[in-house]
């Protein structure tokens, strides 16, 4: 029976293999178990590490260290991805706001821990260890100790070990913090979502409706002219001509007449302004639009975009139209509606309405691809060309004070991820995964993380614990909750922040993927990840850079 005692607690590729997935497991089943409706999820994964890593189940520390960045890695990159195409959008909607507030809990944080540093006496290098454990910041406690050893040439063992300490309540105090606020400020989540819904509305031109021309002075104006007049987005996909009775299809050179009623698509906001310069609205079913001629039958269809070749291509570049005498009317991304444009670029997994003769229609899905099949296999090249440059990125040196920050193994990927997912079709690179393939590269990702800074953490954990180290497991709650509470509260009440975003948010400024994958169990939508990633590069750079600055500040 040695193979099976080697197997558990001896050295090897297997060894390894079968304790993390021991782990994983454990704490997936675990994280199932819910108390007054409550539970940690996920995070259940590092305790058990820590618990298997304190009874001996260690593995060997450079295949831990590869395991738990390549996972962090994978768990950042897939989120970049997912909000890449949504994230300047909605940076420029609040972005500020949100790096404002990580900012303010990065600030409050350092500000805290000073203080403890004075009231309690303990050693500012151990404080930077505890600091960098409560606020979950790996980079930060790596620049720490760097800077230490830069300076004085000598290794501080305390950094490392209050950074143990800190780190599993840091994980736990966060999301505690995040239900804490939730009961607290009374969040209604159907409440949330229709907020969340009606500000989706500015961005989501799904209003379709039908309406009688009778403007004058726009009389045999051509829909191009009309639509730079007044200065509003629309698509008219269909006119009826009041002359003749015959349905049409429409495009910028289509000129109306009066009492031509017409097919409007165009944002919520702007229907009343549009209706009230042109005419009023009629009820018209889609029946009629579809059916009111007796030679051409007119259909709509979603279309999916699956041809990498029409990757990166622009309307204006297909002459759909010209070609096949149909309309293009909207264009569904990751959930959001567009109004079309000739500018417009299309994106693999992109549907597309088009509306048109029945032959020309069947053309275009044959030019665009239209298989759900296509789109079920990964692309990997793409993946993996933005893994590649977003460690590269993340080891540039930005600052050197004295010890060089960088944006890390997590920033890099993210941040190259997030550009990727916005602009990677000019460059022809297919960025589309399917919701399933995301989900579990995020999810073995954040398991295979969670379970090595466990097995990390577990060796001398209560033995720290038992001599005075119980003292740093309360000062790290304080750095980790206080902050949090107070920005919190404030974002909440002041600056009326949806409670998704406060979610992803707050996660971000601690940079901690388990509060985030928390925060996505939670909300069923992408805002935290959204609100994670807009403040995560900012928050980073300054927990590294405040974290040696602390350390030349006590050597100084």
């Amino acid at each position: 029976m040695e193979w099976l005692h080697d197997l558990f607690f001896g050295n090897g590729i297997a060894h390894s293999v079968l304790i993390i997935s021991l782990v994983i497991t454990l704490g997936i089943m675990l994280g199932r178990i819910k108390i007054c409706g409550i539970s940690l999820g996920i995070t259940w994964i590092l305790f058990v590490g820590i618990a298997m890593s304190h009874f001996g189940m260690r593995i060997d520390d450079s295949t831990r260290h590869f395991a738990q960045e390549f996972g962090l890695i994978l768990f950042v990159f897939s989120i970049g991805l997912q909000v890449g195409p949504s994230f300047f959008s909605s940076f420029k909607h609040g972005g500020m706001k949100l790096i404002g507030c990580a900012v303010a809990i990065v600030l409050l944080g350092v500000l805290t821990a000073g203080v403890l540093h004075l009231v309690t006496d303990v050693p500012i290098p151990t404080m930077v260890g505890i600091l960098s454990g409560a606020v979950t910041n790996t980079p930060g406690l790596g620049a720490a100790q760097q800077a230490y050893v830069d300076t004085t040439g000598l290794q501080d063992p305390s950094i490392s070990m209050g950074y143990a300490v800190a780190y599993p309540l840091g994980v736990v105090g966060i999301i505690l913090t995040l239900i804490f606020l939730r009961y607290v400020l009374r969040v209604n989540f159907d409440q949330e979502n229709r907020d969340l819904a009606a500000l989706s509305q500015e961005h989501q031109p799904a209003e379709k409706f039908s309406l009688e021309f009778t403007n004058q002075l726009l009389d045999g104006r051509s829909v191009e002219y009309i639509r730079d007049l007044i200065n509003r987005q629309f698509v008219i996909s269909r006119v009826i001509h009041a002359e003749s009775g015959e349905l049409t299809l429409a495009d910028g050179e289509t000129k109306l007449r009066m009492g031509d009623k017409v097919r409007m698509i165009c944002q919520k906001e702007d229907e009343e302004a549009i209706t009230a310069f042109l005419g009023h609205q009629i009820e018209m079913s889609d029946e009629e639009w579809g059916h009111n001629t007796p030679n051409a039958t007119l259909i709509s269809r979603r279309i999916l975009i699956t041809k990498p070749e029409i990757n990166g291509k622009k309307f204006s570049d297909l002459r759909l139209r010209t070609k096949y005498g149909i309309t293009l009317t909207r264009v569904n991304r990751a959930g959001v509606d567009l109004l079309p444009y000739q500018g417009l670029e299309l994106q693999v997994g992109d549907r597309v309405m088009v509306v048109g003769p029945e032959k020309g229609v069947a053309k275009v899905a044959e030019v665009l691809g239209n298989s759900l099949k296509k789109l079920d296999h990964p692309n990997l090249i793409t993946i993996f060309v933005g893994i590649a440059l977003g460690v590269l990125l993340g080891s540039i040196p930005l600052l050197n004070v004295p010890q060089p920050v960088k944006l890390g193994l997590a920033g890099g990927p993210l941040i190259l991820a997030i550009l990727i997912g916005r602009f990677g079709t000019r460059f022809h690179l297919v960025t589309y995964t399917t919701m399933s393939a995301n989900l579990m590269l995020r999810e073995v990702g954040i398991a295979l993380f969670l379970a090595c800074v466990g097995l990390g953490a577990g060796e001398g954990f209560i033995d720290a614990i038992m001599d005075g180290g119980y003292k740093w497991i309360g000062y790290g709650a304080i750095i980790t909750i206080l902050p949090l509470l107070i920005v919190g509260v404030f974002a909440r009440l002041v600056l009326k922040m949806n409670y998704y975003t406060l979610m992803g948010m707050l996660s971000g400024s601690m940079t901690d993927p388990p509060a985030l994958a928390y925060a996505n169990g939670v909300a069923g939508n992408d805002m935290p990840a959204v609100g994670y990633s807009t403040v995560y590069p900012v928050v980073m750079f300054l927990r590294v850079l405040t974290a040696q600055i602390f350390i030349l500040f006590a050597l100084g």
